[in-house]
């Protein structure tokens, strides 16, 4: 059922509902008014017969028939279309006329507040009793039937019925009418929703506001709802890219290590007689073999989470504490390596925990491995401080250096120095973990003029932004270099 359909037949129901309920109350407003109005007249009747009732009394109490009798149709003349009644003062009725109570009912001997309702044989009358005073006593009682104001409560009753009736048919075009006018616009608008093409997105559904809040706030709704649609869309086409991707890198250079495992196992199962050094040989490159697999697996797992991180796994951080502690982990691992550090007493930034600690790590673990010379320990000092809102860390190692031309590729996916032991990824995670934060990493010599330097930026954590916008293009284990 249409809207305008629904709210045409609630008006149809509604209206003459209120209509009956007004008139209840307006009949209930005329049934006091007329009432009022028939104890106002009842009261004017008292007042006009009174006097005549006084003489009426003094004659039969001093035996006047014939001046009694000329007050008789007097006090009935005057009391027009109501009931009278008047009792002397020895309790005998002297007058009693119009319509009035049927014997036997208990009139009230005073009504100081206006007439009272007598009900008598299922009839029910207004009276007003009226005490006569002077040298002849007694009572004077009028009578007004309740009944009398009937005939205008009934037209009044139907009046309201006859409304009620035309209301329900008018009422309910005239909101049909209104109701179609005021949802053309969410018509408009679903057949805009139903004509979309999904490949479209929230853009081509933006449209001018209409001016009507439901239907403005309803357009906003559907676009976000689009927009946080293609969010997903895109996160889940990305992960399924880095999934792929993933499996890819991971095929292709698992190959090498995977056929020299297998070459190796075939010498040892073809040759059972061999001696224990060869055996030894074979056992020991095996086992490098299988810590390339797991530095390499390990290395793409993390490649992979970086690319799929999403903005809620940043927090406010001490990096100062976060250094610290990857460069006594670096001196634990590496027992004959030679680590200082330098560092301020605390530098916030806002990042994700366990890519900083990836960074630190393979950062650390590059110069440990590279920065030595021949027969010397490796020494690697690391720096910390705060410079122009950024975080700036510095890691000098006294190896071979890197030369200019070649500093650009150290940071591609599987660049191999000759000889290098790694999986050829741990640079690349590092200049993964400084694009998320925003930030940059570069070589360069250290002052001394041998070795290494890298130098990584980040941005400083400030009180006015606390979260950051991760990079649109998240893409370092899909990606060709």
């Amino acid at each position: 059922m249409k809207l305008a359909t629904r709210i045409a037949l609630s008006v149809t129901v509604v209206v003459p509902l209120l209509v009956l309920a007004a008139g209840l109350l307006v009949l209930g407003l005329v049934s006091r008014d007329l009432h009022q109005q028939q104890d106002t007249r009842l009261q004017d009747r008292a007042s006009a017969v009174l006097p005549d009732v006084k003489t009426m009394l003094a004659a039969d109490l001093n035996g006047r028939p014939k001046v009694e009798q000329n007050q008789h149709r007097k006090v009935l003349g005057d009391a027009l279309d109501a009931g009278i009644r008047v009792r002397a003062a020895d309790g005998s009725v002297v007058l009693e006329g119009g319509p009035q109570p049927v014997d036997p009912v208990r009139l009230p001997e005073r009504t100081p507040d206006g007439p009272v309702t007598v009900r008598a044989k299922g009839h029910a009358w207004r009276v007003l009793t009226v005490p006569v005073a002077g040298p002849a006593q007694g009572t004077l009682w009028l009578f007004a039937p309740v009944s009398a104001a009937d005939p205008q409560l009934v037209a009044v009753r139907r009046r309201v019925l006859l409304v009620a009736l035309l209301a329900a048919p008018v009422s309910g075009l005239i909101a049909y009418g209104l109701a179609g006018r005021a949802t053309a616009s969410v018509r408009r608008l679903s057949r805009r929703a139903a004509e979309l093409d999904p490949r479209a997105g929230a853009a081509a559904f933006a449209t001018p506001p209409v001016n009507i809040a439901e239907v403005d706030e309803l357009s906003c709704a559907i676009v976000q709802l689009l927009s946080r649609y293609e969010e997903q869309a895109a996160r889940t086409a990305q992960a399924l890219d880095t999934a792929r991707s993933f499996s890819s890198a991971a095929s292709h250079e698992l190959r090498t290590p995977l056929m020299s495992m297998r070459t190796d196992l075939d010498v040892l199962a073809a040759h059972p007689d061999l001696s224990p050094a060869e055996r030894a040989e074979i056992v020991r490159d095996l086992q490098n073999d299988h810590a390339r697999l797991l530095d390499l697996l390990t290395a793409l797992r993390m490649l992979a989470r970086g690319d799929l991180v999403e903005v809620s796994a940043f927090a406010a951080l001490d990096l100062c504490e976060l250094v610290d502690t990857a460069v006594a982990e670096a001196a634990r691992r590496h027992p004959a390596a030679r680590l200082s550090a330098e560092l301020p007493s605390e530098t916030w930034v806002f990042g994700w925990d366990a890519g900083l600690n990836i960074l630190l790590a393979n950062l650390l673990g590059n110069a440990v491995v590279h920065g030595q010379l021949p027969n010397e320990p490796p020494r690697v000092a690391v720096r910390l401080r705060a410079e122009g809102g950024y975080a700036v860390l510095t890691v000098d190692d006294e190896g071979p250096g890197i030369p200019p031309a070649e500093r650009g590729a150290v940071f591609q996916r599987f660049h191999h120095r000759p000889g290098s032991p790694g999986s050829g990824l741990g640079l690349t995670l590092v200049a993964q973990q400084a694009a998320l934060h925003r930030g940059t990493v570069a070589v360069s010599t250290p002052p001394g003029g041998t070795g290494t330097r890298f130098e990584v930026r980040l941005p400083l954590s400030a009180t006015d932004t606390p979260t950051l916008r991760l990079p649109a293009r998240r893409d370092w284990i899909s990606r060709g270099d």
